[in-house]
């Protein structure tokens, strides 16, 4: 393999270890202060449990891992080193059956993709990354301003459309957002798109009403298209820790989540969350964002993930 093609794949780790890097340390310094004192017991795995559940591991993988730290070792010393690579294979056991990438089915044209939520997940400029991954793949992409609601989202949309060559479908802040999906989803298909990417609102304060709204969008579009949307992509901040998993809850009871993109990992200690998130509902990650860069969006990868969380290098 050349280092033009290693290169890529080389500083993407960069980042997703350095985005990782206060996960990561939260983890290897508490196990750290763990295992150099004394012999592995007992008390030492149960302590070790409240350490990785603390990193928002969930309940389920940090016995887990604590069970498999403990398997074979008591009253032997364990490095540090030691418990990172047992937390690496854990957690790649975990999250190998959920790494699944977007596949964009090309007999579904347009392959209509339905972004949801909450607002300042990073639903909007997910879209635009993605708008701007499909592109550089050849492929025609359209946008549709979904989130009526606020106008920033409407003109954060149109500036990501001028920036990646993509029309987008607006209407006037506070129009009828199924009608918009209509509208552009009909558009797109005239105009032979191959990718409709959708936003939508997010304001989970009134959880009914903004239901009621998505259900409504997906109706609509149903239609036009029985099949669509095609892909229903829930974009979750990491930053939000344990309440990750009632917004999983909520969006995949009305919309039918089809996958999961997950943002701001580089700003947060509770990268774990995306662990307990995959042992929990069993829904593919696509995508994690570890900064603001168009190319800081990239697909998950199982080993990758579990590598930098565990802090190996």
């Amino acid at each position: 393999m050349s280092n033009t093609d290693d290169q890529p794949k080389q500083s993407w780790w960069r980042r997703l270890s350095s985005g990782l890097k206060r996960t990561s340390s939260s983890i290897g310094q508490a196990v750290a202060d763990l295992v150099t004192k004394r012999k592995l017991d007992r008390a030492m795995v149960e302590d070790m449990e409240d350490v990785l559940l603390r990193a928002d591991l969930g309940t389920e993988v940090a016995a887990r891992i604590a069970a498999a730290v403990g398997e074979g070792r008591y009253d032997k010393a364990i490095s540090p080193d030691e418990v990172k690579a047992v937390v690496a294979s854990e957690v790649e056991t975990v999250l190998a059956p959920v790494a699944q990438p977007l596949v964009i089915d090309p007999a579904r044209k347009p392959f209509v993709i339905l972004v949801v939520g909450v607002n300042g997940s990073g639903k909007t400029t997910t879209i635009g990354k993605l708008a701007s991954r499909f592109r550089s793949e050849g492929r025609k992409v359209m946008l549709a301003a979904g989130d009526t609601f606020r106008a920033a989202a409407i003109e954060q949309l149109k500036i990501w459309g001028e920036r990646t060559g993509a029309p987008v479908v607006a209407r006037a802040h506070g129009a009828d957002a199924a009608g918009l999906a209509f509208d552009a989803l009909t558009a797109a298909k005239a105009d032979g798109t191959d990718v409709l990417l959708v936003d939508t609102a997010g304001r989970l304060q009134n959880k009914a009403e903004l239901m009621n709204e998505l259900e409504k969008v997906v109706r609509v579009m149903k239609k036009v298209d029985a099949d669509a949307p095609h892909a229903v992509l829930l974009v979750l901040d990491a930053t939000v820790g344990q309440n990750a998993l009632s917004q999983v809850e909520a969006f995949h009871k009305t919309a039918g989540v089809t996958g999961l993109v997950m943002t701001k990992l580089d700003g947060t200690a509770r990268g774990g969350i995306l662990v307990a998130l995959s042992a929990k509902f069993k829904l593919p990650v696509h995508f994690i964002g570890v900064g603001e860069g168009v190319d800081d969006l990239a697909p998950f990868t199982a080993r990758d993930f579990a590598r930098a969380i565990a802090g190996l290098e």
